[in-house]
């Protein structure tokens, strides 16, 4: 199938992009490998999770909050206004679809793109002018290998697992983390009875180094490592546009109003190109 625009992931930052493109008119395809758009936001979030910034910096592109909509929105809330979201602007993403590679043709001048379909395990095919990868920041859980984890005898799971801390009250329980998720399950767990601890990583403590049984050792380091886990290797504010019609949308680490800024900044950007005199 040959596409102007391929846009991977479904999530907020695929639809914004998606939205932000129909207001230039340009066409697109957007392929999901989950069942459902917003998947992390729809099954692994916990509980009491609200957005945590005022709304008037959580909307996507061309569409606020209703009037009623709490200054904080809980996640319930954001999920309705993404699916009134897909529903106004006729995003109609194509589910059950996992990209496998993607490549880039210097004659053609075009994306070879290869998915497959997760229910039949049919291979899809696509080429496309231009590419929108919009996975998003955290849309793998991660665990690090930690020397002796396998000694451990309690339960270890990630942030996007954890429900409630209804079912650990009166347990010891440790948080390594120390951004949003991080802070607000702390809180959570201590709120519901839990021995409450956070690790927070600074110039002297990196993180875990090595787990004995119940006990945890801290890798002490006066430096921060440059991380490998996917994210554009162009820093904020450039991290949006690759080379070759690639572009990445939803990694300014700048949560949902940064994903209204990159979805702005790249259609607009393939618009210039795509057709110079309409802009």
């Amino acid at each position: 199938m040959e596409l102007a625009v391929l846009i991977i992931g479904a999530g907020p930052a695929g639809l914004a992009t998606a939205a932000c493109l129909s207001q230039h008119s340009i066409p697109y395809l957007i392929v999901e490998r989950e069942d459902c758009s917003a998947s992390l936001w729809r099954n692994r979030t916990y509980d009491r999770l609200k957005l945590h910034l005022a709304k008037e910096f959580c909307a996507l592109p061309y569409m606020p909050y209703p009037p009623n909509t709490p200054t904080y929105v809980p996640r319930a809330e954001f999920v309705k206004y993404l699916d009134r979201y897909i529903e106004h602007f006729d995003i109609q993403p194509r589910f059950c679809t996992a990209v496998e590679s993607a490549a880039y043709d210097v004659p053609s001048k075009r994306w070879a793109v290869l998915a497959r379909d997760t229910v039949s395990g049919a291979e899809v095919r696509y080429g496309a002018t231009y590419l929108v990868v919009a996975t998003g920041e955290n849309g793998e859980g991660r665990i690090p290998a930690i020397p002796g984890q396998e000694s451990f005898s309690g339960e270890a799971i990630h942030s996007t697992m954890y429900k409630s801390g209804r079912a650990h009250a009166g347990q010891r329980v440790l948080v390594v983390g120390s951004g949003n998720s991080g802070m607000e399950i702390a809180y959570d767990l201590a709120s519901h009875g839990a021995d409450t601890s956070i690790v927070i990583r600074s110039p002297v403590f990196k993180g875990v180094s090595k787990i004995a049984g119940n006990k945890v050792t801290f890798e002490r380091t006066t430096k921060h490592m440059l991380n490998n886990d996917g994210f554009p290797k162009k820093g904020y504010p450039d991290h949006w546009k690759g080379e070759d019609g690639l572009y990445f949308a939803g990694f300014a680490r700048r949560g949902l109003a940064g994903i209204t800024m990159d979805a702005k900044n790249i259609a607009s950007d393939i618009a210039y190109f795509a057709d110079p005199v309409s802009v």
